[in-house]
């Protein structure tokens, strides 16, 4: 099958350091490939991938050493893909809303995965008259809730999935309580400080401060910091990940909005690591409580769950991660999506 996955610009695929989607993306696409189908990636020219790629500018947005006009990069690609969109079978697009009316018009079959927050007013207000007949893959059950009300044409649910040998399990033995991901207020890295010591653990927070949310930290979270208890190390890239997660007792994810995933979750569970986590948006369908950690409802919930850690078996978080939350699994499911849109088009592997 000929599959285009569009990805996007910000960073490259797979990103070098912080980057969930684009993470995603790299995984699905180098799967698709694994599985031998002919697949083109439409992304930045830093990206690194055994696909065909299709540079629309030489560098990542992020990281770019200088300012590009994002909106020009995505016009460009778009313009890219209206070009040879009528050479695949299906088009796969992460960009939220950019694509839809140009693939609509352009009649070849595409889907759209939307790995954003969509508890926005006025999306819901606008959804029927936009995009009331675009196909849409949610991340999460949870994710897509907020437009329960609208004619959305949902094609299904597709958790994120990683490589099996991406991340190996780990010890768990470096006597520390883990926060990973991004310091901002609604992940509640403040949060994770009082767990921690209430708990009487140290804490290792690596993230990433994005210049929205720097003021936030210097305010909020710099101060919580004493190099002892509390340690800040930063963004980590994938190798560092993994030694981080795996030597950890626990990831902390004490989040206080609608997350439609939680990346970080399944990355701790491929390290056998459990995950302590508030019930907000996918935590739920995440976590398996008592077995991959723990779901709770509060900051002393939590405190007691670091308690009940012994309980958890690292080993069946591990197995918990090979059943439901791999790379195959992912592409396997976006292939049925796939062979919906695509009933005619020939679907097996070269």
């Amino acid at each position: 099958m000929k599959i285009a996955q569009i990805a996007p610009l910000a960073e490259s695929v797979p990103p070098q350091l912080y980057g969930g989607t684009e993470r995603i993306v790299s995984y699905l696409t180098e799967e698709l490939v694994d599985l031998g189908h002919d697949v083109t990636l439409f992304a930045s020219g830093d990206s690194i991938t055994d696909a065909m790629l299709e540079a629309v500018l030489p560098q990542a947005l992020r990281l770019a050493p200088t300012t590009v006009d994002p909106m020009l990069a995505y016009a460009a690609m778009l313009e890219r893909v209206a070009a040879c969109a009528q050479d695949f079978d299906v088009v796969h697009a992460h960009i939220d809303w950019l694509h839809v009316p140009l693939l609509r018009r352009l009649g070849v079959p595409f889907l759209t995965t939307l790995h954003g927050r969509l508890d926005v007013p006025v999306l819901a207000e606008r959804f029927d008259a936009a995009f009331e007949d675009a196909p849409f893959v949610s991340i999460s059950d949870a994710q897509r809730r907020p437009l329960s009300g609208t004619q959305a044409c949902w094609l299904g649910t597709v958790y994120h999935g990683l490589p099996p040998n991406l991340l190996r399990p780990g010890s768990g033995d470096g006597g520390y309580l883990a926060f990973l991901g991004r310091i901002a207020p609604e992940k509640g890295p403040e949060a994770a400080v009082r767990i921690a010591r209430a708990a009487g653990l140290p804490l290792r927070i690596a993230a990433k401060v994005d210049k929205a949310d720097r003021r936030y930290f210097k305010k909020a979270v710099a101060p919580l910091i004493d190099g002892d208890r509390v340690q800040f190390v930063g963004e980590v890239d994938e190798r560092g990940k993994g030694a981080f997660l795996g030597a950890a007792t626990a990831l902390l994810f004490p989040i206080d909005w609608p997350e439609p995933f939680g990346l970080v979750m399944i990355e701790a569970m491929a390290c056998g690591t459990p995950v302590i986590a508030f019930p907000d948006g996918s935590v739920p369908e995440i976590v398996e409580h008592g077995v991959t950690g723990f779901v709770v409802e509060d900051e002393r919930d939590a405190i007691d769950a670091v308690a009940r850690l012994p309980q958890l078996d690292r080993g069946r978080v591990r197995q918990a991660f090979e059943r439901r939350f791999t790379a195959r699994r992912m592409a396997e499911d976006y292939l049925l999506l796939y062979r919906q849109l695509t009933p005619a088009a020939t679907l097996e592997t070269a």
